[in-house]
């Protein structure tokens, strides 16, 4: 904690009393763009991970048709 009073005190000094509002509203907005951005890279990477867990279901080979039922055909085999 001590660290931290420190180092506002040097960006007082150095920045000055109007500019240092500024400066926090600023890195407020940064670190919560940066805390959006990560938070939307995660899911992202969770999202293709678990579409790359899921098996795939593999479609029906279709069945042979019966000669018999396949319009046209007479069933005489000739």
């Amino acid at each position: 904690m001590p660290e931290l009073i420190i180092i506002f005190i040097i960006a007082l000094v150095i920045f000055g009393p109007r500019k240092l509002p500024e400066l926090g509203r600023s890195l407020g907005r940064s670190l919560t763009e940066f805390k959006r951005a990560s938070n939307d890279l995660r899911s992202t990477l969770e999202e293709e991970i678990r579409v790359e867990d899921t098996p795939v279901a593999k479609p029906p080979k279709p069945k042979a048709a019966d000669p018999a039922q396949v319009p046209g055909n007479t069933g005489t085999g000739a």
